[in-house]
């Protein structure tokens, strides 16, 4: 009824689509926020309540609860994520990339809430994660939600996604620019950034709620660093190609782990509670290396209570991030945590817990910076500025080389450290690191997922659906065309007429000339001393044509487009590569996504089908008719099979048949028949003596 009554209303008051997206940006920012602030004090309870009440129930066990206490928030969190939303397993930007590419940004409601108390749960508990995936995959789900209530169609469903995801990020880090660079960059395709004004206003909306009940303060206090000598930007640019290997091995390892989980033959609901077994065996024993190298067991959290003395690895470790940014961690505990927080994140997600792998990448960046910043230090005292400089710029380069996301790595750690000052260092640093490790390692933290599922994703789309589709399929055949020999004043009317900004040029009825662009003819017509009307089409037509054969697929004409940005291309024939047989635009190229989804997902529902295969207690049997059998000659429907099984094919003289009640059983046919494993035996003895007919 709400849903109807809303719905009468726009009817009634006829808005612009516009004003209507405006105020779903803002329910959806404000929602968003109102979640990240629930959702970071759900942390902070379950937290406090884990390591304070459980020195109280039991405080003989001392730092062993480190082990137990992790262990039984995956417990308890695993089946949530098992049983009621399976989505909300891993790091959770993935699924949004995946419902935005295979669902037109559909996503489940009952997501938001699974994935809130599984990702409470683990964080509170100890789990190594951010709370910045959860909380976009919430505003997405949140978004989507919207979206599909009103009824809204694809493209707007998938902008109210990208709104909910700008928003998690505002929210949790109280970074509203940051928000919208991260959704831009990571989620929103070409056609859809024509809707940034939505993402904005949700991010914006987003971070005000956030303020309102968390404050306005900058996620870190870092002091204000500056650059002491031009040379340190080479010294900066080298922590990016560090940057770059370290964001490598997290990738490989998170992806070592997560392979190593799936595969692993054990319910999937108690898979978290492995790993959160193996994240507490860590965390109660790393520290005791502070006995072997003589440093100060305070700082590596030896002591007691628990509460104020956790592992470094445990949770989003935002005040350990604080004090590198400081300069206030020593060198070897930087050093230990570079190899460290990526393993613990490991356990945690690889095993298919649920959290956020924002700020786990940016701790290790922050140590890694750190680290680098004392080497550095030792080396060249006289430019190198302080440590906390370096852990700042590290924090933003490993994020870049992880998720591919410079723009958004630079803006975050800006917005959270509310420093201008080392925006060349942030910059530089990203930068390489993100161009390092795309050339090194194509798939990002985020993309690899998908890309093990056949999804390629870029600028919000799949690019191997383009691969299933043919220039032929999408071209336009009977384009607009222009002869040679027509003069100039001609080409200019037919611009005129067609508002289009380009044409084939023939030279016959057939045989392709070249092809003219508006800005051909602008670029004659600008020349000194010529005569406009004795201009022909073939005077100012380019010749060296780039073309494409129609049965080549669509990514190959992408591919010939980019080197000179053209916007359309001609067709030839294979069999004449100077018969024009039609033309493929931009526009075509966009029809072609969207012919290539709609082949992957028949393609997707056709292996599901295919996947019965794989159910346990049922298989597919192959049954010979030989001489003898009283089937032979009989039709299907007179033969007395069992409820449970069905033939699914005959093979008869090299041909596959389909059959019906009515196909004729014949001598040498061979049948597949589908039934339950119970069954076999059964059917093979009855075919075998014919008692089945």
């Amino acid at each position: 009824m709400p849903r109807r009554r809303i719905a009468n209303l726009l009817d009634r008051l006829v808005p612009r689509g516009g004003l209507v997206l405006m105020v779903m940006a803002v329910v959806v920012g404000a929602g968003t926020g109102l979640a990240a602030v629930f959702f970071i004090r759900l942390i902070a309870f379950i937290q406090h309540f884990s390591y304070t009440e459980a020195m109280v129930l039991y405080p003989s066990l001392g730092r062993l609860w480190l082990i137990v206490i992790p262990v039984l928030g995956a417990f308890i969190g695993g089946p949530i994520i098992a049983y009621f939303a399976t989505e909300a397993k891993g790091h959770g930007v993935p699924e949004v990339m995946k419902s935005l590419i295979l669902r037109s940004g559909r996503i489940r409601p009952r997501v938001s809430i699974a994935k809130i108390f599984a990702s409470a749960l683990c964080i509170g508990s100890g789990g190594s994660a951010g709370r910045e995936g959860p909380i976009v995959q919430v505003g997405s789900a949140l978004g989507s939600t919207i979206g599909q209530w009103l009824r809204l169609s694809d493209e707007r469903i998938k902008n109210m996604v990208a709104c909910g995801a700008a928003a998690g990020i505002a929210a949790t880090f109280n970074a509203p620019i940051a928000g919208v660079a991260f959704s831009s960059e990571l989620l929103m395709s070409e056609y859809q950034v024509s809707m940034l004004g939505n993402v904005v206003i949700a991010s914006v909306s987003s971070s005000i709620i956030s303020q309102i009940f968390l404050g306005a303060r900058p996620a870190f206090e870092v002091p204000s660093y500056v650059m002491h000598s031009p040379w340190e930007i080479l010294l900066y640019a080298v922590l990016g190609i560090l940057a770059a290997l370290v964001g490598i091995m997290f990738i490989r390892m998170l992806d070592a782990f997560e392979e190593l989980f799936d595969h692993w033959k054990f319910p999937q609901a108690f898979k978290p509670a492995v790993g959160a077994l193996f994240l507490g065996i860590l965390a109660f024993t790393y520290p005791y290396i502070s006995q072997v190298f003589h440093a100060s067991s305070e700082e590596f959290t030896l002591g007691l209570p628990l509460i104020e003395n956790l592992p470094h690895v445990y949770g989003s470790g935002f005040p350990f991030m604080n004090d590198a940014l400081q300069g206030n961690a020593s060198f070897l505990l930087l050093v230990i945590l570079i190899f460290l927080k990526p393993l613990a994140t490991s356990f945690t997600l690889g095993s298919g817990n649920s959290g956020g792998i924002f700020a786990p990448s940016l701790f290790t960046g922050a140590v890694l910076g750190g680290a680098y910043g004392y080497i550095v230090g030792a080396f060249f005292p006289n430019i190198v500025g302080e440590v906390g400089a370096y852990a700042l710029v590290g924090m933003a380069a490993v994020f870049a080389a992880a998720a591919r996301a410079p723009l958004t790595s630079i803006l975050i750690v800006f917005e959270m450290s509310g420093d201008y000052h080392l925006i060349l260092p942030l910059m530089t640093a990203s930068i390489v690191g993100s161009s390092l490790t795309q050339w090194l390692h194509p798939d990002s933290i985020y993309t690899l997922k998908l890309t093990k599922r056949g999804i390629r994703f870029e600028q919000g789309k799949d690019l191997d659906v383009m691969q299933g589709v043919l220039v032929e399929e999408v071209m336009n055949q009977a384009p607009i065309t222009v002869h040679r020999d027509q003069s100039v004043a001609e080409l200019f009317a037919i611009f005129q007429e067609t508002h289009l900004y380009g044409f084939p040029v023939m030279e016959n009825d057939e045989d392709l000339y070249g092809i003219v662009t508006l800005q051909d003819m602008e670029r004659a017509l600008d020349r000194k001393g010529v005569m406009v009307r004795s201009l022909k089409v073939g005077d100012v037509a380019t010749l060296d044509t780039v073309t494409v054969f129609p049965d080549e697929p669509i990514w190959s004409a992408i591919r010939k487009m980019g080197p000179r940005d053209l916007a359309r291309l001609p067709v030839v024939s294979r069999h004449s590569e100077q018969k024009l047989v039609g033309l493929i635009s931009r526009s075509d190229i966009l029809r072609a996504y969207d012919v290539g989804l709609l082949k992957k997902q028949q393609a997707q529902h056709v292996r599901e089908r295919m996947a019965l295969r794989k159910v346990s207690n049922v298989e597919f049997i192959e049954v010979r008719i030989n001489p003898g059998c009283a089937c032979a000659g009989k039709k299907l429907a007179e033969i007395k099979l069992p409820q449970s099984a069905t033939v699914i094919s005959i093979e008869r003289g090299g041909n596959v048949l389909i059959p019906n009640g009515s196909t004729e059983i014949l001598l040498k046919d061979q049948l597949t028949i589908f039934c339950q494993t119970s069954l076999v035996q059964e059917i093979r003895m009855k075919f075998a003596n014919g008692s089945l007919c």
